[in-house]
């Protein structure tokens, strides 16, 4: 297929494919060699498909999302095959305000445990990419991501690091001081850019949650599928389904993914929430709750 065809079939498809796909689209660019893309599509506009575009040419490989309503989580582990007990467990928490000072600010700040060891991450957004210091940029622990919202597109930049579990644990135990899972490069970051009066060790964890992750095959679908699942206190979950391909096949894929899950009764109407936001509104709202009984019974 000659190029100018192939990419007005990519813009057709891509125009038929997000238009009947409620949910986020997200771009993820790595720097360096390395180069990942996340998207995840909704109710998009023209200019948002064009963009999604322009980014999938920088990209070496493409993260196809959908998180799935609570209503269907039950049918969609039976019909995928999904068995929890193969599944990698993770902990995950989150640290911030009770009224998520930090989340007005557009700073992630999150710490999480897995049987490799923890990790962690403090998060902008939105930024622009022409604002990242070229020292940071350069860093082989910084990632830049594009997050696509309905009429918008949104920039963030990450940068990880590495902890102990153990470490963690005694954090959310009172035990060790926030600022000790970081790197120094991350506390630098999140003092330019946190709230003034605001320090790390002062910070509320929002959390923990448990996670499970598992990446599975499917006999109706040609590729790699990966589920997570986020299970809160009340019971409540998210499951988010996700694939990889190569950039030139990602709106393709998004229609075989698609149609795939609408065969097997797992519904894609739902509202789609990222699973940051719902974790840092639950765990807020539960910490005031707390925090308010706790007066009541002392007055």
């Amino acid at each position: 297929m000659k190029s100018g065809h192939r990419n007005s079939f990519q813009k057709k498809l891509a125009t038929k494919t997000l238009s009947t796909w409620k949910g986020a689209c997200s771009t993820r660019r790595r720097l360096g060699n390395s180069r990942k893309v996340d998207l995840v599509v909704t109710q998009p506009k023209g200019d948002l498909i064009a963009k999604a575009l322009d980014l999938l040419k920088e990209a070496d490989s493409v993260e196809l999302k959908v998180t799935v309503p609570d209503t269907d989580h039950r049918s969609a582990i039976t019909v995928l095959g999904i068995d929890v007990l193969d599944a990698e467990l993770r902990q995950v928490v989150f640290f911030d305000t009770p009224d998520l000072k930090l989340d007005r600010k557009g700073l992630v700040v999150r710490a999480r445990r897995t049987r490799r060891g923890g990790d962690t991450v403090i998060k902008l957004r939105p930024i622009m990419p022409a604002d990242v210091p070229a020292d940071l940029r350069q860093s082989s622990s910084f990632g830049l991501e594009v997050d696509g919202m309905p009429g918008a597109v949104m920039c963030s930049g990450s940068l990880r690091g590495r902890t102990n579990n153990s470490d963690v644990n005694l954090v959310l135990q009172s035990k060790l001081p926030i600022r000790k899972l970081f790197s120094k490069a991350q506390r630098v970051l999140f003092k330019k850019h946190a709230p003034k009066a605001l320090n790390m060790d002062s910070l509320t964890p929002l959390g923990p949650i448990n996670v499970a992750k598992l990446k599975f095959e499917h006999p109706g679908f040609k590729r790699f599928l990966v589920a997570e699942a986020w299970f809160y206190p009340d019971a409540s979950r998210i499951l988010e389904l996700s694939t990889r391909c190569a950039p030139d096949q990602a709106f393709q894929v998004l229609a075989e993914l698609k149609a795939f899950l609408t065969q097997r009764g797992i519904s894609l109407t739902g509202t789609q929430q990222t699973k940051t936001r719902r974790a840092l509104e639950y765990f807020s709202h539960l910490v005031k709750s707390q925090r308010r009984n706790a007066k009541l019974k002392a007055a």
